[in-house]
């Protein structure tokens, strides 16, 4: 009799151990999924910097008075790269003054580009346009890139949060990770001014 109660209770560790273990893993997994798509925003926002100087330069060639223009792009671009997130450790604070950064570069870019209706002979130029629709194609890859990875964070939090792996995520101290969110008037379209 007493061997029986030993192997149930046997039996029982070996459930909760594989159930502790299967549940870690799952955590990491998901991690890992959020640690991914934040890797690949980050590879479209970087492709997005690497044709700003391009863009630059072809508007200079055209227009090269429009220097406060230029400069702005140019200092939004270098402020946007300046700024690192962790996405393991980033707090919805680091995340929006991330987000605030790659903002100001979409605003400088809009108003370079409403340039070239002032210049002619630049939207006519084939370079100018391969680069207008190399940068729209970039930010529809943003735009798709921000929404995979909110879709890994959301199923990572809520991992973490549902009950019983909860328990498992608050020992081995998995955290919430930050989303991507609007930014404060993201819903009024900007206007551009000459």
């Amino acid at each position: 009799m007493k061997n029986k109660g030993l192997w149930i209770t046997l039996g029982i560790v070996a459930i909760v151990v594989v159930w502790v273990v299967s549940a870690y893993n799952g955590l990491v997994s998901k991690s890992e999924n959020v640690d991914n798509a934040w890797a690949n925003v980050e590879t479209v926002y970087q492709r997005r910097s690497d044709l700003i100087p391009n863009l630059v330069n072809t508007v200079k060639g055209y227009a090269s008075h429009e220097a406060e223009t230029l400069e702005s792009v140019t200092a939004a671009r270098s402020k946007a790269t300046s700024i690192t997130i962790d996405p393991s450790t980033a707090t919805p604070e680091q995340m929006e003054a991330w987000m605030a950064a790659q903002d100001e570069v979409g605003r400088a870019l809009g108003r370079l580009i409403a340039i070239s209706e002032s210049y002619p002979d630049l939207k006519a130029s084939q370079n100018f346009r391969d680069l207008q629709v190399q940068l729209e194609g970039t930010e529809n890859r943003i735009s798709n890139e921000r929404r995979k990875y909110n879709e890994a964070v959301k199923e990572y939090n809520v991992k973490i949060r549902r009950f019983p792996t909860n328990l498992i995520a608050s020992m081995f101290g998995f955290e919430r990770k930050a989303m991507f969110e609007a930014s404060e008037g993201a819903e009024v379209a900007p206007v551009v001014e000459f």
